[in-house]
């Protein structure tokens, strides 16, 4: 492989961590009511909760796209391939992020809220002192999992044209007829890009143990 051939590839990964980050910022902000909802003891945001997260959790992540970029695109409507991609990614990043959320809630004892509540505490030091080390601890690796799969999933991005890592490894084989060595540097770009996540998921969790522990 070339100098040229490897910085083209290259050049695709700003796009990849870009549309990563952006999708998971979207997912795990829309998670949270999404959660509420899903959570909440009134049936119809039940009923609406289950719906979307089934809708968007049932239907391909390329469909989502191809949908969102392609059906969208009525002249009211025009979203560049980035937006879209970070859009229908964001969107179905929120439906995962919410059973994330639920999960770790379902984990976390119903009597230690009662219990800070008792003691007093505000609902600011009851969330972040008692509560939210214990949920985001729960969440964490189940998140982390998640982000290093979205960065993955970040590939079908390059069917609407998205210049990330998949995009220009497929142009550069199209171009030099060389598929074996240009897809194995691709695959590994995206375990390189997967390791800080990794690392950043297992800081984070020994920082979370030792403040729960205190």
């Amino acid at each position: 492989m070339t100098q040229d051939m490897l910085l083209t590839m290259v050049s695709g990964v700003p796009w990849t961590i870009a549309l990563t980050a952006v999708a998971l910022l979207i997912g795990v902000v829309l998670g949270i009511p999404l959660c509420a909802m899903r959570m909440s003891k009134l049936v119809v945001l039940r009923m609406v909760a289950n719906t979307l997260i089934l809708t968007l959790r049932a239907i391909p992540p390329i469909v989502w796209l191809f949908f969102i970029f392609f059906g969208l695109d009525t002249g009211y409507v025009s979203l560049n391939p980035f937006q879209a991609a970070a859009i229908g990614l964001g969107l179905i990043t929120a439906a995962n992020m919410a059973e994330i959320y639920r999960g770790a809630m379902s984990a976390i004892h119903s009597g230690q809220s009662e219990a800070s509540m008792a003691l007093g505490l505000s609902t600011y030091h009851r969330f972040f002192d008692v509560l939210g080390p214990q949920l985001f601890r729960v969440a964490l690796p189940s998140a982390a999992s998640y982000a290093i799969g979205l960065l993955k999933d970040s590939a079908i991005a390059s069917t609407i044209g998205v210049h990330e890592i998949a995009f220009e490894a497929s142009h550069v084989s199209q171009r030099t007829f060389r598929g074996l060595d240009v897809y194995a540097v691709a695959g590994l770009l995206y375990i390189l890009l997967s390791l800080p996540i990794a690392w950043a998921s297992r800081w984070a969790d020994l920082h979370l143990r030792a403040r729960v522990a205190r």
